[in-house]
Order: structure tokens, then C-alpha cells, then sequence
């Protein structure tokens, strides 16, 4: 079936039995591509029927689907012409794991972070009624993204509006990590009204007195109310901020999907198709581990062990250093947005539950909610990736940083992350941060600087970013020198070879300054750089801000070149704050070159080639 269909309009010629089988090979094509590449494999795995069900009853060359999040999209691009070029997953110059407009018409909006996609098919909605024309609108989000602030705002204007359009709730009960919070468990709404309560417990204890049929009686009884609370209660909650529920529907039996897929255009204000699927389904073992396989490198299918045995990392370092200080301080507190194994917080979430938050995909929740617990004692710690904190920039500048509580912010992430590409690039921290005043900005050039700077952090009491990247340390330079962490002090970790010595010889001097992982990459390039009539030192500036000026200053008088290093864009970071204390001490006549990124967004490839292309 797969190489028969190379189209929307091929697959409409499918029955049902044909899709089905269509279903089971795209999975099987998925999971060895993903198993080569990497990727998001369970979220896929769990939309193939619901994508075969959209691409039949929709026309994708003038309705528009928005995906949420849009690492779901790996049969979408099948269906729409990519089936080969899927091959090339995530490759630096291949296809990308998320939507592109540049990719394909079909793509009709580019997504890449949660909660989004109602806000834009919103505006789709819109601009087509006002233009006076006729397409169909979808927005297909995980019940996950609903726990984001945006989703629900944009659920409110378009229950209000009554602009027809589809939403469709692809509920999987996971997002990254297993969801939780109130709208995860709104289905059970009745079981917390406190009379239903007493009553229910009271007859569910003389009903199971009743010899014989007692105990079977109360589960079938608890059966039904199941079923009714999850035909009315959701129902309740969409229509009554004006939405036509159609649902629950299997999101694996395509003649269902269609049906009510079907019914849904017939409808001309805001419908919500409630669908229910399993995340990594068609794979028994990303069906146990849905969390493990939501974004997974290379694995061998047989085992879903990894191909490239995981290492330490700096999430790793992270949490474990986190544990250990946590141990001998009872305030401090964790708290994630739905990422407590990628930021390196499962540990701490098993040794001190109490003291852990995952409060969902909520990112903006989670600053300003660390934001509370400060003020009144604790220390909050908030590791969040670097392309995730953009959405709570606002909650960093005016609930921490005005205020100046002792917030430690870590930014894991941060730098080139490759393969997810431009929406997950964690290139504009530094930028972003720097302009925030009272934040104490650091970046470690390793695992025990990384350790140093938290121990730092819990003692300091003062807003705190620190920022590191995906990955381990560089295999091929290790530090030994490691001095103690001191507010706004640089570290120099290469100095000049002939500092102090008297020579007939004077050697040109070039300075290089970087900052976290680029240390390394500074040493190598000292190395390389190191002549008969060239002497190099390197700063670990440590902070960006705020700035060791004397350490930087006296570098820059004794030396004839600078040379900046950082993993950031080129706007308003390393480079900029150096040329700013060259230009305050009137030392513009020296020679600079900066290392730093584009003021442009990184496609996707591996760390090392985009490395290789930029720096």
C-alpha cells in the first residue's frame, strides 16, 4: 500500500481495509527511519490513523491542518509527497521533524512549541471570512498542550467568536512526561463534589454488603458512571464556552474518524472532536515507555536500546548536584514544565516529591510561581530549556528581576541542540537576558564549573540565569584548574606563556575570550594558534553579566588582537559586552574577531557540521 500512495488524492482511492494496511506499513516505515535517525517516534506513532482520516476527508491543497507542536507530522509528510525524502529526517539539508512552509504548501503554518496551533487556525478562520472565501480549518493539538495558558486563551476567543472551525483534542494523557494538573483530571469533576462524595461512599458500602451480587453490582455501577462522565462532562466544559462537542471518538478506527470528520464541516460554528489514542502505538515497547520515546536518538528495534550508550551529561550533572545540595537545604524546590527527564529532575522528583512541581506545559506558570516561593524563603530552581524560556521572558523581568528574588533559572539546552532545528535552537538567551537588569548570568565550562555555579547560586540570594548546554563535555580538553566562583570574576584558564619572564623576544599576544562550553573550543584554537612569534591566553569569562571589566580590560591593554567565542547569536552577547569595554576605554584600535552566530535563524543539522558552518 505504502508505495502506491505518493499523495492525498491516492489515498482517497483506498477502502478502509486498504488503509488499515496502509496504517500498519507507515508505521513500520516510521519506526526505521526513527530507530536511523532519531526523531519523535511515540507522538507519531499514535496519529497515523487520525492523519490517514483528515487526509481523506479534507482537500490539504486549500484547507489548512495546524498541527501543535508539529513533531507529529512525520505521516502528514508521507501522505504529502515526502515519503522518500523522509529518509533524510533531521539531516543537515534533509526534511525537517516539523512543519515548514518552505517543505510544502501542505505545511500551511510552521510550529515547533506548544499551544499554538488554536490561536493560528484562529486567524486562518478569520482572514477567510473576512476575504470572503471557503476552506476548511483544523487545528489538531495534544491534550498535553492545554495545560499552556496560550491554548486556553485562544479556546475562549474561539468559543466566543462562533467562527466555524475544528479543533481537534488528540488525547493521549501525555504530553512529554504523563500529564497532570486540574485539566487532566476535569473528567472526574463529579467525584470531588463533596455531597456526590458522601453519598457515593455511603451507598457503595451497603450495596457491597448485599450477599452475592454486592460486589459485582458496584462495578458495573462504576462502569456506567464512567461512561457517562466521559460523554457530559467534557461536553459541559466545551460547549459551555461555545463549542459543539463531537466525541470521544477511537483515534485508531478510521471509519469512526471520517464519519465524524464528516460531520464536523456540516457544522458552521467551533466544533472540538475529542480523540482518543495511545501514544507509540503499532511498538510495544514505546507503548510502555511513551515518555522514553518521545523524542528518542538511534535505537535498535528489537530492543529499543539506544544505539550510542547514553553518558554523563550536564542534565545529569545537573540533577545530581541538585539532590546533593537539596540534602543539606530543606528550601530548596524543583519545578518543571513537563520536562522532569530531560532537565535531568526524575531522581530529585523520587527523593524529595514534596519539594517537586511539574505544573505541565506552562512555562510562564513556572517562573512566576518560583517567583512566589522565593518571596516567601525558599529556593527555587526552574531548569527549563533555552528556547522554551522565551515564552516566559515577561514573567522573568517583572516577577524575578524587579524584584530581585533568589530565582535560580537554569537554562538547559542552551546553544545549537541540531537536529530539532530553528524552533529549538537555543542561540538568543544570552542576547534576551542580558538586558534584564539584577539577573546574574553564568555559563559553565564543564560538569564541576556547573556544580560550582549552583553551589554558588543557592548562596548568592539574588536572581540567577545558568546557562549549558545539551550534551557532555568536550572529549578532548579537560580542566584541571577550577577556581572558586566569585560574583562577576573571570577565571583565566590559559595564560601567556612568557608572562613575567624577561625576553629579547617579544611574542605578538592574542587574547581569547569565551564563555561555557566554548572555553574548550578557545583552548583549542590557543593551541593551534601558538607560534614562535605568537603567545595566546584564554578567559573563561564565566559571567556575562555582570562582566569582569577589570580582568577584560587589563587582557585587552597587554594584547595586540581579541578574539570572542560564544554559542550565542552575535547581537547583544559575549562580543557585544567586550566591544562595549573597548569602546567605554576608547581601545577601539584594537583588532577583534568574534565567533558567534548569525543574525539568523540555525536550521537543523548535527551540533558539529552547523558548528562547523557558523563558527
Amino acid at each position: 500500500m505504502l508505495e502506491k500512495v505518493n499523495s492525498p488524492q491516492d489515498l482517497k482511492q483506498l477502502n478502509q481495509q486498504e488503509k488499515q494496511k496502509l496504517a500498519e506499513e507507515i508505521r513500520k516505515y516510521i519506526l526505521e527511519i526513527v530507530s536511523e535517525n532519531g526523531g519523535h517516534l511515540a507522538s507519531n506513532l499514535g496519529v497515523v490513523e487520525l492523519t490517514l482520516a483528515l487526509h481523506t476527508v479534507f482537500d490539504v491543497t486549500k484547507d489548512k491542518i495546524v498541527w501543535d507542536v508539529g513533531h507529529q507530522t512525520y505521516v502528514h509528510k508521507i501522505l504529502t509527497g515526502r515519503k522518500e525524502e523522509l529518509k533524510t529526517l533531521r539531516k543537515l539539508n534533509g526534511i525537517a521533524g516539523f512543519p515548514k512552509t518552505r517543505e510544502s504548501e501542505t505545511d500551511c503554518f510552521d510550529t515547533g512549541h506548544s499551544s499554538t496551533s488554536i490561536s493560528a487556525a484562529l486567524g486562518m478562520a478569520r482572514a477567510r471570512n473576512l476575504k470572503g472565501e471557503d476552506y476548511s480549518v483544523i487545528s489538531v493539538i495534544g491534550d498535553g498542550a492545554l495545560t499552556g495558558g496560550m491554548a486556553l486563551e485562544a479556546l475562549n476567543d474561539a468559543g466566543y467568536s462562533k467562527c466555524k472551525m475544528t479543533v481537534i483534542l488528540n488525547d493521549n494523557e501525555m504530553s512529554i512526561s504523563p500529564n497532570i494538573g486540574g485539566l487532566n483530571k476535569f473528567l472526574s469533576k463529579l467525584r470531588t463534589k463533596k455531597l456526590y462524595t458522601k453519598s457515593n461512599i455511603s451507598a457503595k458500602k451497603i450495596i457491597w454488603k448485599i450477599p452475592v451480587i454486592g460486589k459485582p453490582t458496584v462495578k458495573i455501577i462504576q462502569r456506567v458512571k464512567r461512561s457517562i462522565k466521559q460523554l457530559i462532562i467534557p461536553k459541559m466544559f466545551f460547549e459551555d464556552i461555545g463549542f459543539t462537542y463531537l466525541g470521544p471518538v477511537d483515534g485508531h478506527n478510521i471509519t469512526e474518524l471520517e464519519n465524524i470528520l464528516r460531520l464536523s464541516k456540516q457544522v458552521d460554528t467551533p466544533v472540538l472532536i475529542h480523540v482518543l489514542t495511545k501514544k507509540g502505538k503499532g511498538y510495544k515497547i514505546a507503548e510502555e515507555n511513551p515518555d522514553s520515546f518521545h523524542a528518542t536518538g538511534p535505537f535498535d528495534i528489537e530492543t529499543g536500546n539506544p544505539k550510542k550508550p547514553k553518558s554523563q551529561d550536564y542534565s545529569k550533572t545537573f540533577g545530581n548536584k541538585l539532590i546533593e545540595l537539596a540534602e543539606k537545604n530543606k528550601n530548596i524546590v524543583a519545578i518543571t514544565a513537563s520536562m522532569k527527564d530531560g532537565t535531568g529532575l526524575a531522581q530529585f522528583q523520587k527523593k524529595f516529591p514534596e519539594r517537586f512541581f511539574d505544573i505541565g506545559i506552562a512555562e510562564q506558570h513556572a517562573v512566576t510561581l518560583a517567583a512566589g516561593m522565593a518571596k516567601e524563603g525558599l529556593i527555587p530552581v526552574v531548569p527549563i530549556y533555552s528556547s522554551f524560556y522565551q515564552r516566559a521572558y515577561d514573567q522573568v523581568i517583572h516577577d524575578v528581576a524587579i524584584q530581585e528574588l533568589p530565582v535560580i533559572m537554569c537554562v538547559d539546552r542552551a546553544g545549537l541542540v541540531g537536529a530539532d532545528g530553528e524552533t529549538h535552537q537555543g542561540l538568543l538567551d544570552l542576547a534576551f537576558f542580558r538586558l534584564v537588569p539584577h539577573l546574574n548570568i553564568m555559563a559553565p565550562k564543564d560538569f564541576k564549573e556547573l556544580e560550582d555555579m549552583l553551589e554558588f547560586a543557592v548562596e548568592l540570594k539574588k536572581p540567577v540565569v545558568i546557562r549549558y548546554p545539551r550534551g557532555g563535555e568536550d572529549k578532548e580538553i579537560k580542566f584541571e584548574k577550577h577556581e572558586k566562583i566569585e560574583l562577576g570574576k573571570a577565571e583565566i584558564v590559559k595564560e601567556f606563556e612568557n608572562e613575567g619572564q624577561d625576553s629579547d623576544h617579544k611574542k605578538e599576544k592574542i587574547t581569547i575570550i569565551a564563555i561555557g562550553k566554548m572555553v574548550a573550543k578557545g583552548m583549542k584554537l590557543a593551541k593551534k594558534m601558538e607560534t614562535e612569534d605568537t603567545d595566546t591566553q584564554v578567559i573563561n569569562v564565566r559571567f556575562l553579566k555582570p562582566i569582569d571589566r577589570e580582568t577584560i580590560i587589563t587582557a585587552i591593554k597587554d594584547s595586540r588582537k581579541i578574539i570572542t567565542i560564544e554559542d550565542g547569536t552575535i547581537i547583544n552577547g559575549l562580543a557585544t559586552a567586550i566591544k562595549e569595554i573597548m569602546a567605554e576605554e576608547n581601545m577601539m584600535d584594537k583588532e577583534i574577531e568574534t565567533h558567534a552566530y548569525p543574525d539568523k535563524f540555525i536550521e537543523h543539522g548535527s551540533v558539529e557540521e552547523l558548528e562547523d558552518m557558523y563558527l
